[in-house]
């Protein structure tokens, strides 16, 4: 391509020219002009290498359906990969690379791939690397995937999320879009209504368009709508706004570009915003996308859709090249011919596969432009980019050569119907543009203009007014597109005409997707890989699903598309994000004790949605070391743990007890005030869900405790259920977990220190005994106090008002020193639970646990009444007697811990196959000196005392199956 800049260029700005690097050289554009519209009035032809074959490629499309200009915009912590260079808006200092091609883009090493093409097909990779082994491929083949690089530093820009209700959402601002905003507007009722334009700036086509609207130069009409637009009071104007995904309920989310047109340095407040709009009605005024011509050599540089060659030569007063032939089977390509030949660019022909020239054939040849009807592209010659094209007249054959260094190919226009799909809305094929329209629609929601095949300006006005008052508008039939030239199943040259310019995917390609039975239209995405690059296939689907209809005799129709799904285009992960990034990604909670903790140098770890100690070591102890220390601390004397993070609901009411006993795997109804249980919630699939200690507080009063990571799900769960299912009930549920700080006092010395901070209860064990709740004050403080253990060791949870947990806590600890109370973490909790066989739903559960897995085979048989799960607990799969269930495993070769998730296999196994559980929670006992495991195995309680392999990554370990209750089974300690 042999590009320059000429006078015109509607958005250009002359009087502010801008300096940029692209490859490592100094160029000059101007201020409204892209990187893609820059680089072509510098004259630069290879702008990308495809991903494939590395061939060398020029601009294609001036929008958002390039596949060819990809780059790596900036460097550093700033530098964005995979942008195409027609979104870039250009700016003082900016700094850009193709990506793909080493050392250059003009000189790529990888260009070999070309030569070798014939034995490199599509999906030849299917094939190809399955011997003798997929991993000795996969280093060189992961290496060469993907073009752009990520940024290896955090993103320093950020993002924000913004929300909005709108009565119309108008998408897209060309001729259409701003009639019918206009027109949406002014409807009484319309409080509010919005347009959004992906560009920076209002107009679409109108921008690059010599027509006449309504009696006014295009941009003329644009400036004048647009000022009237801007002066309503219920219009929303957004531009760097995509609307990039439909979704139900009127929901449209848009992503606008607040700063990425400004140099870095000179960026402040957020980068772009997503957008989630409520729409009552949406009307989509997407436009269309040109389709280009498949003939061999079609993708080299210097060849263009005939839309982008005008967009740039009007707009952005660059030409991309001297001489150009124009390929067409329509209109709209007269009109780039005569904006380049306004623009001095000589046209040598304009060649038409119609017989009969349309409407502007007239005003071609008076403009000296040679037509030549009923002939076709057949190859595009030249090595860097085109230097002349050969034709073949489609009735004799005949061929022709014409010298030029750019060809402009129109083979029809497909309607943007992206956003219309994701909304759920039907397709139908017209055989007149050939191309998909919008068919029904399932939300409030209307597509105009180019979206909905009406290609005429005038028309699409009148049309848009019309649907935007709500009215169905009486528009001209569309002119039909004249034939295409296909190719012989087999032909050679198919190999050669490109249809996926990014992928590398050929006409050859499609046909021997066809030839090996891939003729579903999703099975030849996957197989060809047509459609799946970063344009997602606006410049090839539908030209690959005529070519499939062409060789299977099927209409497109029959065919059909490929599922649309968002983004619509690209959307930075930052958007989605948001300012949920780092610290902000999960708010994590800090328990009353955090403070001492941090001060006793406690390991501070997020377990869930908190920061909890995990172990407090002292004089440098390493884990293993400061887990041994607490633990002996709290079985040989006494220990303190801050136990705030567990869940605690209140469930109040008449029918308290009737909900809870529909709720629990156990019995509730027959719990005395006063005394606590331990029991198991399950899902409607009878699957373990959590566990907890509840407490009956009064007659219609329980307090349920649940996990720390379930504590606002189990909340949930249960008002779903009142508000469902069970309205009948009169039961009140509060999620009062952030409410009470529970501090747990463990060990034999656990009573002594207790009653030194002071309380009015009777912690005698004959009036307080394990698994009984009391009500009372400690240190003047009204606190709720349970007798429960999950260390297995004399243990209080004493619960007292959030704001006094910090207190509490330097209370137990000034008069626990002299017991030598050792304050203790979740690991080390975590020990003490495994030591006693405690279960711990997450770990030694998964989503296929059902409760007598873990030992309520016995609950579920004595309890008469239904609770949530019990029938799905009852099925085939969970009566089966080969269930996989909890055990306790005792390591026998001397080594130490088993890993986590490591296979257990039968005690003859000699190959790791077939297993038949795995542990679920491994630790070396300080108590007991030993490695103690438990697991999931099958029939496991029938197997006690029965040894077992245990594999993991290649290594083997001998153990035996055995009672989980490795440490004090009988339970004495815990009634101390």
């Amino acid at each position: 391509m042999s590009g320059s800049r000429t006078d015109g260029g509607t958005t250009l700005d002359r009087g502010r020219p801008v300096p940029f690097n692209w490859a490592g050289r100094r160029y000059h554009g101007y201020a409204g002009d892209t990187l893609a519209s820059a680089l072509l009035a510098n004259g630069v032809s290879i702008i990308g290498r495809s991903f494939k074959y590395h061939r060398p490629r020029g601009l294609i499309a001036a929008g958002l359906d390039e596949p060819n200009g990809i780059v790596q915009l900036e460097s550093g912590a700033v530098t964005v990969p995979n942008v195409k260079a027609t979104q870039i808006e250009l700016y003082d200092g900016l700094t850009a690379n193709p990506v793909n091609a080493h050392p250059s883009v003009d000189f790529d090493v990888m260009a070999v791939n070309s030569l070798v093409k014939r034995f490199i097909p599509a999906a030849f990779y299917y094939k190809t690397f399955l011997w003798p082994n997929w991993k000795l491929f996969e280093p060189s083949i992961r290496k060469a995937a993907g073009l752009g690089r990520a940024p290896g530093e955090a993103d320093p820009d950020t993002y924000e999320h913004r929300y909005a209700h709108v009565d119309v959402l108008v998408v897209g601002s060309g001729a259409a879009g701003l009639a019918a905003a206009e027109a949406a507007a002014a409807i009484p009722g319309n409080e509010r209504v919005a347009l959004v334009e992906a560009d920076a700036e209002f107009g679409g086509g109108l921008l690059s368009s010599a027509d006449q609207i309504e009696g006014m130069a295009a941009i003329e009409w644009r400036n004048a709508a647009l000022t009237r637009l801007e002066a309503l009071p219920n219009m929303l104007l957004l531009n760097r706004t995509m609307a990039f995904g439909f979704y139900d309920h009127g929901l449209v989310a848009l992503c606008e570009r607040l700063t990425d047109h400004l140099p870095p340095h000179e960026r402040s407040g957020p980068r772009q915003r997503l957008w989630k709009v409520r729409c009552r009605r949406v009307i989509l005024a997407t436009g269309a996308f040109e389709r280009p011509i498949p003939f061999a050599g079609n993708d080299l540089p210097g060849v263009m859709l005939a839309s982008a060659a005008q967009t740039y030569a009007k707009r952005y007063g660059a030409l991309p090249g001297k001489r150009a032939v124009i390929c067409t089977n329509n209109d709209s390509a007269y009109a780039a011919a005569f904006a380049l030949q306004d623009a001095g660019c000589e046209i040598a022909a304009i060649v038409d596969t119609r017989s009969t020239a349309g409407a502007r054939a007239e005003e071609a040849r008076t403009r000296g432009i040679a037509i030549m009807s009923t002939a076709a592209p057949l190859r595009a010659r030249g090595r860097r980019r085109v230097n002349a094209l050969e034709i073949v007249a489609l009735n004799d054959a005949a061929k022709r050569r014409i010298r030029c260094d750019t060809v402009l190919t129109s083979d029809g226009w497909n309607p943007a119907v992206h956003l219309h799909s994701q909304s759920g809305g039907s397709l139908a094929y017209d055989d007149d543009l050939q191309a998909f329209l919008p068919d029904r629609a399932v939300q409030d929601a209307v597509s105009i203009g180019a979206a909905a095949g009406v290609l005429t300006m005038d028309a699409a006005v009148t049309g848009a007014r019309s649907l935007a008052r709500g009215e169905t508008p009486v528009l001209p039939p569309a002119a039909a597109v004249g034939p295409t030239r296909h190719f012989a199943d087999g032909d050679i040259a198919a190999q050669k005409a490109w249809v996926d310019f990014q992928n590398d995917v050929t006409v050859g390609d499609i046909q021997l997707a066809a030839r090996e039975n891939f003729r579903s239209v999703e099975h030849l995405k996957r197989y060809t890989t047509l459609g799946m690059a970063s344009d997602q296939g606006k410049t090839s689907n539908v030209t690959g699903i005529q070519v499939l209809s062409d060789l299977l005799g099927k209409p497109p129709q029959a065919i059909g598309t490929t599922k649309f799904r968002p983004p619509f285009d690209p959307v930075t992960i930052g958007a989605f994000a948001g300012r949920a990034v780092g610290a902000d990604l999960m708010p994590l909670a800090q328990t009353p004790a955090h403070d001492a903790q941090v001060a006793l140098g406690a390991k501070i770890e997020p377990y869930g949605s908190w920061l909890r100690a995990a172990y407090l070591p002292r004089n440098g102890e390493r884990e293993h070391e400061a887990l041994a220390r607490e633990v002996l601390a709290v079985r040989n004397s006494v220990g303190l743990f801050d136990a705030s993070t567990l869940g605690k609901i209140e469930v109040k009411g008449p029918d308290a007890a009737e909900f809870l006993q529909r709720i629990y795997v156990n019995g509730v109804r027959n719990l005395k005030i006063g005394s606590c249980r331990y029991g198991l919630m399950l899902n409607e699939h009878g699957i373990v869900y959590d566990d907890g200690v509840f407490a009956r507080l009064g007659e219609d009063h329980f307090l349920v405790g649940t996990t720390s990571g379930h504590a606002g799900a189990i909340a949930d769960t249960l008002h779903e259920w009142l508000q469902c299912e069970w309205s009948d009930l009169k039961v009140m549920v509060e999620n009062v977990t952030t409410g009470w700080a529970v501090m747990n006092v463990a060990g034999r010395h656990a009573r002594d220190v207790f009653a030194e901070a002071g309380t009015d209860i009777d912690l005698s064990a004959e009036a307080f005994p394990h698994m009984t709740y009391r009500a009372g004050t400690v240190g003047g403080v009204p606190a709720r106090v349970q007798r429960v253990s999950f260390t297995g060791e004399l243990s209080y949870e004493i619960a007292v008002p959030w704001g006094y947990g910090a207190a509490l806590w330097d209370a137990l600890m000034r008069c626990g020193r002299r017991y030598g109370i050792t304050p203790f973490g979740v690991e080390s909790l975590m020990v003490m639970r495994v030591e006693k066989g405690f279960l711990h739903v997450g770990s030694d559960t998964d989503g296929t646990t059902y409760p007598q897995d873990v030992g309520f085979g016995a609950a579920i048989a004595k309890k008469t009444d239904d609770f949530v799960g019990r029938r799905s607990t009852m099925r085939p799969e969970g009566l089966r007697e080969d269930r996989r269930q909890l055990v306790g495993l005792e390591i026998t070769d001397g080594g130490g811990p088993l890993e986590t998730g490591a296979h257990v296999l039968p005690g003859d196994a000699i190959e790791p196959r077939g297993t038949q559980g795995w542990v679920t929670s491994s630790i070396n006992s300080p108590t007991l000196g030993r490695p103690l495991a438990m697991a999931l195995v099958e029939r496991g309680t029938q197997r006690l005392g029965e040894a077992v392999r245990v594999w993991d990554l290649d290594t083997w370990r001998e153990a035996k199956i055995a009672d989980p209750r490795f440490f004090d089974p009988a339970g004495k300690r815990i009634h101390g």
